[in-house]
Parts: structure tokens; C-alpha cells; sequence
């Protein structure tokens, strides 16, 4: 089963916003057993957006569409999708009294722009928004699905798991296309191609592996087309078997952070960061991960080396000495941050994100990182890239990748 996914807006060819409609939709189909085949972006025209649905049901079975339902003149999704299908728009009482609903819970007024969302062609299913006011709607013509939803993210992402997904199931029941994933740090995607050749040529008809790259990280997908799910996880213990002796976490929603949080969590553990070239982005990471505030004690972004001294006991001549990316200054900060903080963990970052400040003995990309404990302080030097984006993640994923290494040897 193969479906094309069409997100509707002038803001999106403009580039004024991201498109995380596509992946959301991509991710919820493909779990289900849905072959995404192509991503459109069409703008707001009534033209473009009636011949790239058009052209789209030629070549699969399902179109999902995102955008143009609102109340405006820009949003002429409803009204193509009803003369192209031939018809009326006729107004819905169960969606128009959604509608009054949330106008009236958001303190506002009823104005015709709000009461025309309850309009909806009269021969869709009409997909009840419980999360704004623009309903979404099911077409099925000649053996093909298309389903309209509001391009609003939250509002669409509501949609696709309460009413979209359990109908596309109900609607093509027995699909098989599933997956596993598995993530690899500290291992360049080369030398990880290398290690995985044998396996990846022993790899049955319907299975496949792919090599996903990320600072610090390379995610495997495993995937597999007209498989029983039973084959998948044989051969995903197999690869496991062929990753031994390397870091790896199994699971799309496995993170450095979340096992991190876990396993400190486990243990009764607290962790603090100090942070200078990463600015927070250690931090950032762990309290992302639902529960942090079990584990972690809080951060000091000592960006400056007054600040090191002052807030975090740097000694002031190893700075002048061996400057701020060194290995003395980096232990010094993360024991500084433990001691302050009263945590079981400290993890310090100093170094070098660039463009600029890149010396022939620290050039752009060096960092140090230390992780100091009960049990002592561990620090090592990277040389990372030239970018500074990339700088900052890839110090990221280490430090947070040298504090699991670290617990995980721990007798605590």
C-alpha cells in the first residue's frame, strides 16, 4: 500500500516555516504498514494543489493532505475538493457545534470566517477536530483514500492518531511493512558499513538495512516489506549480535539523554553540568527527557573565564597557564559544578566551537570534556569540525556519551 503526502502553503515554499507535518504523517503510516513513496509542498493556488492530487492518486493508493482549511481566502482546499468531487457544501451541526465550543472557550465571538468551518462537502466523512475548529475529511473514489487534515501540527497530529490511523488499519487491514531501529555512537557510518557487510549480504528477500548519520550517532533501520513482524526481531537479534562490543540502543525513541535519566533515576543519583563551548546544550538534552527533575541537580554555563574562577573554583593561574580548553581547567569545572551543585555527577565542556578562535596547538572543533564522580574524574581531548553547529552536538553526544560509559562502570 503506497501513499503520497501533500502539505498546502505559500509559508512553506517561502521557507518562513519548517514542514513537520511530512515526518509526523510519514512516521504514523509507515508504522502501520504504509509505504510513504513521495513529499509534496504545493502552494496555496487552487490549481496546483487540484493537479498534484490528481497526478498523486495515478501513482498510490492513499493521498494525505495537510493545510488550507482555515477560515481565510487563501484556504481554498474545501472548496477545490468540493467542485472537484461534486459536492455541496452543506453545514455539519455536530462540527458546528465544535465550532462554537472553542470560540466561546477562547473568550471570543462567533463571526462568519469561524461559522463557514463548519461547511464540509456532503459526501466526505467528516473527521471531528477535538483541537481547533477546522474539521478534517475522508474521500474515497474508485479504491483510493484521500484524507484531508488542517496543516496546524498539533491539531493535525490529533487527527492522525485518533481518527485517521485506526480507519486506515479498518480500511487495509493485513498490511506488513514494519521496522526496528538501532542506534550506534562512536563509530564513524564508514567503518560501521564495513563491520555490518556480511550481515547486510545475508539479509533475506524483504529485508533491507539502512544507515541513518547523525553527530555522534548513526541510526540503523531495519525494515521490513511483506515480513512477519516474527522475522524482523530474528533477524534485529542477529544484528545485535554482529554490534557486540560497540555502544548501541536499541529502539526509534532510545536517546544518550533518556538513558542517561534512567539509569541515574535507578540508582538515586544526581547529575550537574558545567558547560562553556556547548552553552547549556548538555543541559538542554537531559531536561528534555520527561522526569529529569528526579536526577538533575541543575547547570552553570561558565562561559567566561572570570566565571569559571568565581562561580566554579577554576584556579586562576591554571586559566593563564593552559588557557580555558585544557585539560586541568575542564576536571577543575566539573568538580567545581559536582561540589556546588551537591551532585553525584559533574560533567564539564570547554573549547573551541569556532568559526573563529582556533589556535595551530587548538584548532577549531577541540574540546575538552570531564566527568567527575565519587569515584574520580575522567577527562579526554576531541577534534571535532569546522562548523560550529556541528562543534556543539558532537561535544554534546560525548559528554553525554562519557557519562554513561561512566555510570555504567560505576560499582554505584
Amino acid at each position: 500500500m503506497r501513499a503520497i503526502i501533500i502539505t498546502i502553503g505559500d509559508e512553506i515554499l517561502l521557507g518562513q516555516i519548517v514542514d513537520t507535518n511530512s515526518r509526523f504523517i510519514a512516521d504514523r503510516l509507515t508504522k502501520v504498514g504504509i509505504e510513504v513513496t513521495r513529499m509534496l509542498s504545493v502552494s496555496d493556488e487552487e490549481y496546483d494543489i487540484e493537479e498534484r492530487m490528481m497526478m498523486s492518486l495515478f501513482d498510490c493508493d492513499i493521498v494525505v493532505m495537510t493545510g488550507g482549511l482555515g477560515p481565510t481566502k487563501d484556504d481554498v482546499t474545501k472548496r477545490m475538493l468540493s467542485r472537484l468531487f461534486r459536492m455541496e457544501l452543506v453545514e455539519d451541526p455536530e462540527v458546528l457545534a465544535n465550532v462554537e465550543r472553542l470560540i466561546a472557550n477562547g473568550g471570543m465571538r462567533m463571526n462568519p470566517g469561524n461559522r463557514s468551518q463548519a461547511l464540509v462537502p456532503n459526501g466526505c466523512r467528516v473527521l471531528m477536530n477535538r483541537k481547533g475548529t477546522a474539521p478534517g475529511m475522508w474521500f474515497e473514489r474508485r479504491g483510493k483514500v484521500i484524507v484531508v487534515l488542517p496543516g496546524v501540527p498539533f491539531e493535525m497530529e490529533d487527527l492522525m492518531d485518533r481518527e485517521v490511523v485506526p480507519a486506515l488499519q479498518e480500511r487495509f487491514p493485513g498490511l506488513l511493512l514494519d521496522y526496528r531501529v538501532v542506534k550506534v555512537y562512536d563509530i564513524p557510518e564508514s567503518e560501521l558499513s564495513l563491520r555490518l557487510e556480511g550481515f547486510e549480504e545475508r539479509l533475506p528477500e524483504g529485508l533491507s538495512l539502512a544507515y541513518l548519520p547523525s553527530p555522534g550517532m548513526v541510526r540503523l533501520r531495519l525494515t521490513a516489506r511483506g515480513v512477519k513482524p516474527e522475522v524482523l526481531d530474528e533477524w534485529l537479534a542477529v544484528l545485535c549480535g554482529e554490534l557486540e562490543g560497540l555502544r548501541v540502543l536499541e529502539g526509534d525513541e532510545a536517546s544518550l539523554e533518556n538513558e542517561v535519566v534512567t539509569l541515574l533515576t535507578e540508582r538515586g543519583l544526581t547529575l550537574a553540568t558545567a558547560e562553556s563551548c556547548t552553552g547549556g546544550n548538555v543541559a538542554a538534552r537531559v531536561v528534555s527527557v520527561a522526569g529529569a527533575s528526579a536526577c538533575f541537580r541543575g547547570s552553570v554555563v561558565a562561559y567566561a573565564n572570570d566565571v569559571k574562577e568565581k562561580v566554579l573554583g577554576v584556579s586562576g593561574e591554571d586559566l593563564e597557564r593552559h588557557g580555558a580548553v585544557s585539560e586541568p581547567v575542564v576536571r577543575q569545572m566539573a568538580e567545581g559544578v559536582r561540589r556546588l551543585l551537591g551532585a553525584d555527577y559533574g560533567v564539564a565542556t570547554s573549547g573551541v566551537a569556532g568559526p573563529t578562535g582556533g589556535t595551530p596547538e587548538k584548532p577549531v572543533g577541540t574540546v575538552w570534556i570531564a566527568v567527575a564522580s565519587p569515584e574520580g574524574t575522567v577527562s579526554e581531548r576531541f577534534v571535532f569540525s569546522f562548523t560550529r553547529e556541528r562543534n556543539i552536538d558532537k561535544a554534546t553526544m560525548k559528554a553525554l556519551g562519557m557519562l554513561l560509559e561512566r555510570m555504567k562502570a560505576s560499582r554505584g
